[in-house]
Order: structure tokens, then C-alpha cells, then sequence
């Protein structure tokens, strides 16, 4: 069955909560060790590869390259999932996300947030392809390891529009993606902003609906003002739960 008004198949993956197929494909997931990330992800992973679906996992820059995805092989071979026989068959894609552009003297480096895009729409967008191919609900599974972005000198503004902007290229091409982040790395400021692009939370190992979610066009006006006035900060956790609550 197609969606309604669109004409394209309805390939993507069964996202549910309390039983309730969810309307939209972009998750914030938090975890506190890499242990607990893939015992928490190990379900989304099998699900796919029981249907047939393709699964793609961005890895931070340069870890292709410097062989540090190894690491990531063995972690799933640890939750009984085997990596490298997965990328053999065709059923398992490793990337790196684009390296950070350097700024000018004097700035921040800055991510290439439409290099970031580009790299997902092509990525989803097969993927569509490769769903209706595939057995049963099989859509793509994306997995985007995120920590790489909010380290050091790079501009948290950057980040906050590519995950903005990431919906409208998730919800059109009817693709799920997980954004993983490490809780330690985070301060409450930072954490609220990147709640407030993803309309789904995976915490504590439960997928729910995000009550914090602004939706993308207004998040993309408030961070335009933001870089104008230059405020890095969203507004307050405590005036975020007010309005939840409202």
C-alpha cells in the first residue's frame, strides 16, 4: 500500500511505540557507555536483517581509513550480529561522515552541513529503492554516530541545522535513522537542542515520542537568530519543560 497522495510504496521500517506504527523516522539516542549503545541497538539491527533490509552505519571521520571500524565489527559480533559477513553479502554499508571544513584564522571549524545532507538523501533515497526489493518491511536502517560533532572547536550550530534538516530528508524518502550520542560528552543546554530536532527519543533502551520537538522550520528561524545575535544557547531546559507540559 502506497502513502496517501504520494504514489510511492510504503517501504518504511515499523517504528513503534506502546504498539502505535509512529509517523516519523529520526531518533536522538543517548547512551552512557558504548556497551549499553549495542546491547540497546542490537533489536533495530536484527529486525532489519531478519527482513532483508539494508542496513548503513556512519562512523566518525576517518575511521574507515584508520581502520578503527574494526572496533565497531567487533562490537556487533559481540551482540551475535556478524559485521563483516553482513558487508560481504551486501546486507551491511560502513562510512565515515564528511571530515569538518576548517575555518578561517581566528574561527570555528565548521561542519558541511550540506555535504552531511547530500551524503544522507543519497544514502535514503536508495534505500527506498532497495526496500522494495527487499522481503517484507525491509526498509534501511541508518545508524549516524554523532559524539565526532560536538567535540573540540566545532560550531554545536552546525549540528543543531543538519539534524533539523535531516527530517525532511528521513520523513520524505520514509527511512529511519538513529543519531547516537554519549551522555557524558553532553552539558543539559546541549542535550534540550538536540531533543528539539528529533521527533523520536530512544532512553533507557525505551523508543518514545519527543514532547520537546520544534518543528524544522521554526528551529531553522531560531538558529538563524542565534548565529545573527550570537546566543550558541537555546533557551532555557526549565522554560522547554514548561512549554511540554503547556
Amino acid at each position: 500500500m502506497g502513502d496517501a497522495g504520494s504514489g510511492r510504496p510504503s517501504t518504511g521500517p515499523r517504528l513503534e511505540a506502546a504498539g502505535t506504527r509512529l509517523r516519523h523516522f529520526h531518533v536522538c539516542a543517548f547512551f552512557n557507555t558504548r556497551e549499553e549503545e549495542y546491547q540497546v541497538l542490537g533489536p533495530f539491527y536484527r529486525d532489519a536483517l531478519r527482513r532483508g533490509g539494508p542496513h548503513l552505519h556512519f562512523l566518525e571521520p576517518g575511521d574507515i581509513a584508520s581502520g578503527a571500524a574494526d572496533e565497531h565489527r567487533d562490537l556487533l559480533r559481540a551482540i551475535g550480529i556478524d559485521g563483516a559477513a553482513c558487508e560481504h553479502c551486501g546486507q551491511l554499508s560502513l562510512q565515515a561522515w564528511p571530515a569538518p571544513v576548517e575555518a578561517s584564522a581566528g574561527g570555528r571549524r565548521r561542519l558541511d552541513v550540506d555535504a552531511l545532507l547530500q551524503v544522507l538523501e543519497s544514502a535514503t533515497a536508495a534505500g527506498v529503492d532497495e526496500a522494495v526489493e527487499a522481503s517484507g518491511d525491509g526498509g534501511l536502517r541508518v545508524m549516524g554516530r554523532m559524539g565526532w560533532a560536538i567535540r573540540g572547536d566545532l560550531d554545536r550550530l552546525d549540528l543543531l541545522e543538519y539534524e533539523a534538516r535531516a527530517n525532511e530528508v528521513l520523513d520524505r524518502n520514509r527511512q529511519a535513522a538513529i543519531c547516537v550520542y554519549d551522555l557524558a560528552s553532553l552539558d543539559g543546554a546541549t542535550m534540550m537542542d538536540l531533543l528539539r530536532t528529533h521527533p523520536l527519543t530512544l532512553i533507557g533502551g525505551v523508543l518514545r515520542e519527543n514532547p520537546f520537538f520544534t518543528p524544522p522550520a521554526e528551529m531553522l528561524r531560531e538558529l538563524s537568530a542565534r548565529r545573527v545575535s550570537g546566543r550558541r544557547r537555546g533557551p532555557p531546559a526549565l522554560a522547554m519543560l514548561s512549554r511540554a507540559g503547556s
